[in-house]
């Protein structure tokens, strides 16, 4: 800070010889000092976060990959029916079939009839066969075309006889859409003898509605030949209908509906399958998305949704059709429906990929906030096999980052927990090796991943609360460092850390992380062009060295940390020195100065951030200040860029020079080059830019303590513009000043220029316009004072016009009572009354004393509160 060495004299000890102030350090200071001569010099500096470009377009890696398109997953593709697989969603039976001891053949002529062994004998009764020939024959003509039925019995005949000669011709045109009956049979034994169990396919819509209303039979499962008997009272039966009969059925649906317990088959015929009988004869969409919500909510209440149930191989096929249906408001709801029934390998991709296809579409996002698909795509993230499902992992990701564009569906991201998901599956990644088969397809789901972060981190508090408290801060730092290559990745992490290390409780767990400062390090080396990577990454380091000295000392003893700096400095510069002659050769200095720094100019403005933030620390402070590269750099900033130009950079490149400039001795370069520097503050002096003018003059209030930057203060009449700044009625702009005309006075040959241009008079008036509410203010002016009236003989000579005034403050501000308002809350009292005693006091009880002491005629004045 600009500090003042204390006066040498005591109250007690007036015969010793006062020495001037001058605006030098001393070698101990107080806490009040430090604290309260920041403000002047060794500031941090802040800026506005960089720009962050939004994406309008929803793909899975945005315009501004580093990505090259062969090398990445599509993002627009199509999607059918035939994407889904459906052998996949059949149930696992959990029993496993006896193999067939012979191979049945169909009897195609009289020839084979006699080979044809095993084959159940006709009855004796011709009519009979007649009854049973035809009944069969409906009963295969309805299982061929079906996919309703998930299984047909059809238990054998009591005795082995011959199949009746028609049978044959009619089995041999049961094949239809492409599958032969024949070809969908299967075998199982029940009760030692061999049935047979017919899979069907397809079932026409007809056959569909008499299967509901009951003409299909009561049970799900017949046994051969027995329809016709058990429509037709009356009628003759084959199997009797006896108690030991109804036992036997029983026993016969136990073990053919795979696990599946007798309520769930009821539920299944009266709740399920008239919603997929709609969902097949109608084609109005809006139907079938009602149908459709019908069906989730009859599932959700039958405990029918997830992988148990065992009709999900019938739901899921008649789904999948429906696929085909150009729909985004029918897709969801499949995509919602088939994502709860835990479908997995081929189906799992597919859906994932039909809700990544809606969700792309922003005007689908309506649509999605009152469906509740959130939840089915965190459920899936939260389940499902990372290594073994990674394709559908990149595109469910993709569709929770699509879904985080809308501000709506973010927040509900943050309420449901998704935050916390999405870590956990960072963590899943983080632990996969380099070397593993799956990496780089996992540095694509990253890229969605850390997309989706970013946006979450816009909502604040809530969302930074839960990054901090998930440990967001290490676990990112780990993905940094695995994926240093993967630009993508490291442009969307960096992004999140500009925008949450603006925070003091994010920036501090940041600050935590030991390695992020070598991974910074790394990434600016690597890519110390890519300036939208590059500007980020020196903005949190900014952020990170704005009020923490250890981050300051920690960055500054990594190997290499300023001279990957100066590095980027010398590139930038040159970047943009190569623009500014481009624009002047195309005659641009006669047009209007651009309101915004170009990319170029907002890189050197967070570098030269840096800098200044690091040079609080006392000793980082000191080994910039002896770097004569990063000096002259500063220095040629203020050379070839006007305040015009580029404002904020010109300014901050002022400041930094002025918070080196405290730290003396042989090896500062800034005391090296203290008259260019002046020199080049004059200029920014002469501007109209008033934050210019204060950051000028207060590099003036340092560089004065050296004494041919006194004599060039007089020379170049800059004197006079620090006593006409006196006037600017802005306390900054006057403590500046007046750190100016302490040293100034300091020079015995430069006292009366004070008196020259009324300084003393607006000395005065600014002691008692900011005195009660600026004690660092008035000390100031009091020790300017001081300096001024070393010789003083009268103090009317001396003060001229304003020694009335001048006692009557200083009577006043050293009166306790009235000097301090008490008004103020406590601790910014104490503080004040701190400064008061150990900074004001001293002085203005010395300068009281001295014109009390020196003046003929105290007239009797009332002394009124502030």
């Amino acid at each position: 800070a600009l500090l003042c060495r204390g006066m040498q004299t005591s109250k007690n000890n007036n015969s010793e010889k006062a020495e001037p102030f001058y605006r030098l350090s001393v070698p101990k200071q107080t806490s009040c000092e430090i604290i309260n001569e920041a403000r002047s010099v060794l500031r941090p500096l802040r800026t506005r976060r960089p720009f962050i470009p939004t994406e309008h377009q929803r793909k899975l890696f945005g315009s501004r990959s580093s990505r090259a398109p062969q090398n990445r997953p599509p993002s627009v593709f199509s999607l059918h029916a035939s994407s889904f697989d459906l052998a996949e969603s059949r149930p696992v039976s959990g029993v496993r079939l006896s193999p067939l001891n012979h191979r049945p053949k169909l009897v195609t002529s009289a020839k084979d009839e006699d080979s044809f062994i095993s084959l159940p004998k006709p009855p004796a009764n011709a009519a009979e066969a007649r009854k049973i020939s035809s009944a069969r024959a409906r009963l295969f003509r309805r299982t061929s075309q079906g996919n309703f039925l998930s299984a047909k019995v059809v238990p054998p005949d009591q005795n082995e006889e011959k199949l009746d000669s028609k049978e044959p011709a009619v089995m041999s045109n049961l094949c239809r859409s492409n599958n032969c009956l024949a070809e969908k049979r299967l075998y199982t034994p029940f009760n030692d003898e061999s049935g047979q169990l017919i899979c069907n396919e397809h079932i026409s819509r007809s056959e569909r509605e008499d299967f509901l209303k009951g003409t299909a039979g009561k049970f799900l499962i017949q046994p051969r030949g027995e329809s016709d008997q058990m429509q037709k009272p009356g009628a003759s039966s084959l199997w009797p209908r006896t108690t030991g009969w109804k036992r036997r059925v029983t026993d016969l649906e136990d073990e053919t509906r795979i696990n599946g317990s007798e309520e769930e088959e009821i539920f299944w015929r009266i709740k399920i399958l008239p919603i997929l009988l709609e969902l097949e004869k109608d084609d109005n969409t809006e139907n079938l998305c009602l149908a459709c919500t019908k069906l989730y909510q009859a599932l959700n209440e039958g405990n029918m949704l997830g992988k148990k149930f065992k009709r999900r191989s019938v739901l899921l096929k008649t789904l999948y059709k429906l696929v085909d249906i150009d729909s985004d408001p029918l897709c969801l709801k499949l995509a919602k429906i088939i994502l709860a029934m835990k479908v997995h390998g081929k189906n799992l991709v597919s859906v994932c990929k039909l809700a990544f296809k809606i969700c792309r579409n922003e005007k689908n996002d309506y649509l999605i906030q009152n469906d509740r698909f959130l939840d089915c795509l965190l459920e899936v993230l939260r389940t499902e096999d990372l290594q073994k499902d990674n394709e559908a992992f990149l595109y469910c990701m993709g569709a929770i980052k699509f879904m985080s564009g809308n501000a709506v569906l973010l927040n509900e991201m943050a309420d449901k927990g998704a935050i916390e998901i999405l870590l956990q599956l960072m963590k899943q990644i983080n632990n996969i090796k380099e070397n593993d088969t799956c990496f780089s397809n996992l540095g694509h789901i990253l890229v969605q991943l850390t997309a989706t972060l970013r946006n979450l981190a816009d909502l604040l508090p809530p969302a930074r609360h839960q990054l901090v408290c998930n440990g967001a801060a290490p676990e990112l730092c780990v993905t940094l460092k695995q994926h240093m290559n993967n630009k993508d990745v490291c442009t969307y992490i960096v992004r999140m850390f500009s925008k949450l290390s603006s925070y003091n409780d994010f920036c501090a767990a940041l600050a935590d992380c030991s390695r992020c400062y070598i991974l910074f390090l790394a990434l600016l080396n690597k890519h110390q062009k890519q300036q939208d990577l590059v500007i980020h990454i020196i903005f949190i380091l900014g952020n990170l060295t704005e009020k923490n000295n250890q981050a300051r000392e920690q960055f500054f003893k990594e190997r290499g940390s300023v001279n990957t700096l100066i590095s980027l400095f010398q590139t930038y510069y040159e970047l943009d020195l190569n623009a500014q002659k481009r624009y002047r050769e195309r005659g641009g200095e006669e047009k209007k100065h651009p309101k915004h720094p170009s990319e170029a100019e907002d890189v050197l403005i967070k570098l030269i951030r840096v800098l200044a933030n690091l040079s609080i620390h006392p000793n980082v402070g000191a080994a910039l200040a002896a770097a004569h590269r990063i000096v002259e750099l500063l220095v040629t900033v203020l050379e070839y860029k006007s305040v015009d130009d580029c404002e904020e950079l010109v300014i901050d490149a002022a400041a930094t020079i002025n918070n080196l400039s405290y730290y003396k001795g042989k090896s500062s370069a800034v005391q090296n080059k203290k008259l260019r520097i002046a020199e080049m503050l004059v200029k920014l002096l002469m501007s109209n830019n008033m934050d210019g003018i204060v950051e000028a003059v207060r590099v003036f209030g340092n560089l004065s303590q050296y004494h041919e930057i006194r004599d060039f203060i007089v020379q170049k009449k800059i004197y006079k513009f620090m006593i006409a700044l006196l006037d600017a009625k802005n306390q900054d702009v006057c403590v500046s000043a007046c750190g100016v005309l302490v040293n100034l006075t300091a020079d015995k040959d430069k006292r009366a220029l004070l008196m020259e241009e009324g300084g003393i008079g607006k000395l005065v008036d600014c002691l008692q316009d900011f005195g009660p509410t600026d004690w660092q203010l008035a000390c100031l002016i009091c020790k300017t004072l001081w300096n001024y009236s070393e010789n003083i003989t009268s103090a009317s000579s001396c003060f001229g016009e304003d020694t009335d005034m001048l006692l009557v403050l200083l009577t006043s501000l050293l009166d306790e009572e009235l000097a301090l308002d008490y008004s103020l809350d406590r601790d910014l009292r104490d503080h004040h009354k701190q400064y008061w005693e150990r900074e004001f006091k001293p002085v203005a009880e010395k300068l009281l004393d001295r014109i009390q002491s020196h003046h003929s005629f105290l007239p009797a004045v009332t002394i009124t509160p502030f």
